[in-house]
């Protein structure tokens, strides 16, 4: 499926630094440069630069400055860095892995309640703590019979399918699955409890399990939304269970950003019938004190972007170093990913200019050059580009000489250059597909649209980084692998690529962009936009059954920490685009921003 844009690069690297040049203004471009006249949306506003004697119409996507300061960002503090708190921690911690460590082997004991312990643990951001445990729990659960209700067996079956287990669904569901594989309408009676527990379940299916899917979540769903118009005036003791429900039915729980996740579930678990002090306690302190480790990162983040003076000088751009931070955090949390998030931060704020460079302002002319630049990796190939142009390659260039400057340093590999150059030329080359059809005014069917627009939403170029951000050790086995769009890769990508389209295209259009996923299957089609967008949302469920078929059966050399940033990276997307553009429009994601990195938990 993917578009044939890709092109080897040379094998040969250095750890060259380009210098930047000293007086140059961002309206410096170079001539000679061929005027081009984009076609525009009523809305968009434009600016007109005048090199030697040319005149050059450019677009403007009115994106508004930042909303965070730099002298805000660097105030962060928190009293969570403190050596007090990290001791209270291990206490908790040590009374939790008792917990886990009962004997859950005898015959006698039901496993239930040791399955409710690790979800809660996963729900309230705290299992990564307490891997061995779990996994010696999970052993010890998987042969054993807890399918006495729908509740035990869905519970059962969603934890093991979460954590790797390759569980089968008829085996688990024997007793409430009819000789068609359906299952049975009698089988829940009036059990919302084992209903929700089903759907949840549902979403961790595979793609052998299709037909049981999209069966399992109709119904579940039509019994759910039932249930709740029923029960929603909140009588004793639905109230707690009512939350749950309307919360899985905006977004089941597989499809979530776990970190705001766990922020909402420790309010809602604190307020639940079941609630174990102790796991309250290590949640919230735990929190905090992951709370504090990020905010280093993104003050770290946010004064490597003020170095690079991408946001103050390319003013057309969105400088969002914050919401590009939010997606880190969203793909690996855990405290001792900082190296990761830190990096790839910065390779999304790069991204994030590229992007607008491609979409906003640049002529067809100086995106052939700066694609041409990418390509060739060569610094020569700058001295056409305009200064904007120029600041921004050499950024780039820099700052992928620095990462493989610490994989040489660190793991002693100084073979990643050319497989990050080509990942970068294989964007640009996407983007100027994208930027070729805008300017000629084509629409490409939705199929040709997709092959393309898999690698220009970014994920592929993300996770080959992630992985080099991760992996110890880096290998060129491994490299070789994610050069060819596994399906890892591939359908986490497709997730993404959706998801900004259902967030993201209307306003797009109206600033001027080429048509995405819903305008080219409308166009296709000829179907309203309402039933594009249905069809969408019914692509990404079909992506994400193969995005969970894709999980198992990965080469040993795709680390489990590889696999779970593949799929967090769309959960992200879900989430950043929940309710539109959270990337472009900070408001969106203000709130979001504030609960996870400026306000611990009282």
């Amino acid at each position: 499926m993917a578009l044939n844009l890709l092109s080897s690069l040379p094998a040969t690297c250095n750890f060259t630094r380009l210098s930047l040049p000293l007086s140059s203004n961002v309206n410096g471009l170079v001539p000679p440069i061929t005027r081009v006249q984009y076609r525009m949306a009523a809305s968009t506003t434009t600016s007109t630069i005048k090199p030697a004697d040319q005149t050059i119409i450019r677009r403007s996507a009115d994106y508004r400055p930042t909303i965070w300061s730099f002298d805000y960002l660097q105030s962060l503090d928190s009293k969570y860095k403190g050596e007090s708190y990290a001791r209270q921690l291990e206490k908790l911690k040590e009374q939790v892995k008792a917990m886990l460590q009962q004997d859950y082997k005898a015959v006698d004991l039901d496993p239930l309640h040791q399955l409710e312990l690790i979800d809660n643990l996963h729900r309230l951001g705290v299992s990564y703590h307490f891997k061995d445990e779990i996994k010696r729990t999970l052993d010890g659960i998987y042969n054993k019979n807890t399918n006495k209700s729908l509740y035990a067996a869905a519970l059962k079956f969603r934890i093991l399918r979460q954590h790797g287990y390759d569980i089968p669904v008829k085996e688990t569901f024997s007793r409430f699955i009819d000789d068609k594989g359906s299952f049975k309408s009698s089988s829940h009676g009036d059990d919302c409890r084992g209903m929700l527990a089903l759907y949840e379940a549902a979403y961790l299916l595979v793609e052998e399990e299709s037909t049981i899917f999209r069966d399992s979540i109709s119904f579940t769903t039509t019994y759910l939304k039932e249930w709740v118009g029923k029960h929603d005036s909140n009588k004793h003791g639905d109230e707690y269970l009512c939350t749950l429900v309307n919360h899985a039915l905006e977004l089941p729980l597989h499809w979530r950003m776990r970190r705001l996740e766990a922020r909402w579930f420790i309010d809602v678990y604190e307020s639940g019938p079941d609630m174990n002090p102790i796991l309250l306690e290590l949640a919230k302190l735990d929190f905090n004190i992951v709370q504090a480790v990020h905010q280093e990162d993104l003050k770290y983040v946010s004064r490597w972007w003020k170095k690079t003076g991408l946001g103050e000088k390319l003013t057309f751009s969105r400088d969002r170093v914050v919401e590009n931070f939010l997606w880190t955090v969203g793909d690996i949390f855990e405290p001792q990913f900082g190296y990761c998030r830190r990096m790839s931060a910065m390779v999304n704020s790069l991204l994030t200019t590229i992007d607008d460079i491609y979409d906003v302002y640049g002529t067809l002319d100086e995106l052939e050059l700066f694609t041409d630049a990418v390509d060739r990796w060569d610094a020569t190939a700058t001295e056409q580009l305009p200064y904007y142009m120029k600041l921004c390659f050499h950024v780039l260039y820099n700052f992928v000489n620095e990462m493989a400057f610490d994989a040489l340093r660190d793991q002693e590999v100084g073979m990643i250059i050319p497989y990050f150059k080509k990942t970068w030329a294989d964007l640009c080359k996407a983007y100027f597909a994208e930027a070729k059809w805008y300017n000629s005014g084509y629409i490409p069917t939705f199929q040709e649209y997709m092959e393309n627009a898999w690698i220009s939403i970014t994920a592929p170029l993300m996770l080959i980084h992630a992985y080099a951000f991760t992996a110890n050790p880096i290998t060129k086995e491994a490299l070789e692998f994610l050069q060819d769009s596994p399906n890892i890769i591939r359908f986490s990508s497709m997730i993404v690529r959706l998801a900004d389209d259902l967030g993201t295209s209307s306003d797009e259009l109206k600033r001027g962009d080429v048509p995405k996923s819903i305008q080219c299957y409308m166009h296709e089609t000829g179907i309203s936009e309402d039933e594009a967008r249905e069809h969408i949302r019914n692509l990404i469920a079909e992506s994400w059954i193969k995005l969970n078929s894709a999980r198992f059966g990965n080469p040993h050399y795709l680390s489990d920490v590889f696999i779970g940033i593949a799929m967090n990276m769309a959960r992200v997307a879900q989430c950043i685009y929940q309710f539109g553009d959270g990337h472009g429009d900070e408001e969106n994601t203000k709130d979001r921003v504030v609960t996870l990195f400026f306000d611990p938990i009282p």
